[in-house]
């Protein structure tokens, strides 16, 4: 399934996108997608309705129906640094040797194609595109080879951050410099685990102004789904709706020689192979 929520921001609804690539309305089965709709159980009782039956949104998805982020009420964003070998040698850092966590406010948290915000006073604003996962089955101390059964599915995500504050101000301040408003863009949906046959398989890529810049592969992660669940277990609870952004490949704007940032004006274009793809453009905060 291709689980999303549409409408202006702030009343989204759940949907889902059908065979023909038509957004069905979701309202009168769950009240969001989110929580417990996301476990297990609840996404076998949305199996059970058969998409036919639901009424159709009139419009396009991603062209006269604007998405929401494809998870609602969300309580942790967890993200990873670092975990794909040839993004850490470009960022001038070593491969870690263990995940490293760092966390977005849940306030970052926006749709696929809403605008991105550069800071006030940034000059140092860069894009990531990630593979999103979506927590189903919560959970405490999960085993490595249990890990993908509390998944309940993927996603895009644009890791948008202020290298600046992240790598500079007061020590690095990762959290700070990963966390303003808009600098979570999520979607366009959330597909269920079930139609991912491998997450350490897929394609992901990042363009701005048309220019490609970000074109790799989850195979070359340092840390692979599983590993991450699992090691991040060891830590917190991991709880249904939950999501974890697992990290970039090479060609973020600090990698570039010279150095090149986002600035107002421009569109930044992403997409993960059978996932979807998001456009942002950049405004002045």
């Amino acid at each position: 399934m291709k689980l999303l929520r549409y409408g202006p921001r702030g009343q989204e609804k759940p949907g889902l996108l059908d065979a023909d690539g038509r957004i069905r309305d979701l309202s009168a089965v769950v009240a969001d997608i989110s929580g417990d709709v996301l476990t297990p159980a609840g996404l076998n009782r949305l199996r059970d309705v058969d998409p036919a039956s639901l009424p159709v949104v009139p419009g396009v998805a991603q062209q006269d129906v604007r998405l929401g982020p494809c998870v609602g009420q969300v309580g942790k964003f967890i993200c990873i640094g670092l975990n794909y070998a040839d993004h850490a040698a470009e960022s001038g850092m070593a491969v870690p040797v263990e995940p490293v966590v760092f966390s977005k406010w849940t306030s970052a948290i926006v749709g696929p194609d809403d605008d991105v915000e550069i800071p006030r006073g940034s000059e140092r604003t860069d894009w990531e595109v990630e593979l999103g996962v979506v927590i189903g089955q919560g959970g405490r101390y999960i085993s490595q080879a249990d890990a993908l059964s509390h998944v309940a599915g993927y996603c895009v995500i644009n890791d948008v951050s202020e290298r600046q504050v992240q790598l500079e101000r007061g020590g690095g301040q990762w959290d700070k410099g990963k966390g303003h408003d808009t600098f979570g863009p999520i979607g366009p949906w959330l597909v269920t685990a079930d139609e991912v046959p491998d997450p350490q398989d897929l394609r992901l890529w990042l363009e701005v102004d048309g220019k490609r810049f970000q074109d790799g592969s989850t195979r070359t992660m340092v840390f692979g789904v599983a590993a991450l669940v699992s090691h991040l277990s060891q830590f917190m609870s991991l709880q249904p709706g939950d999501i974890i952004s697992t990290g970039t490949p090479p060609g973020v704007g600090l990698g570039q020689k010279p150095p090149l940032y986002l600035k107002a004006g421009q569109v930044m274009r992403l997409g993960i192979q059978g996932l979807g793809e998001q456009r942002q453009r950049t405004v002045q905060a």
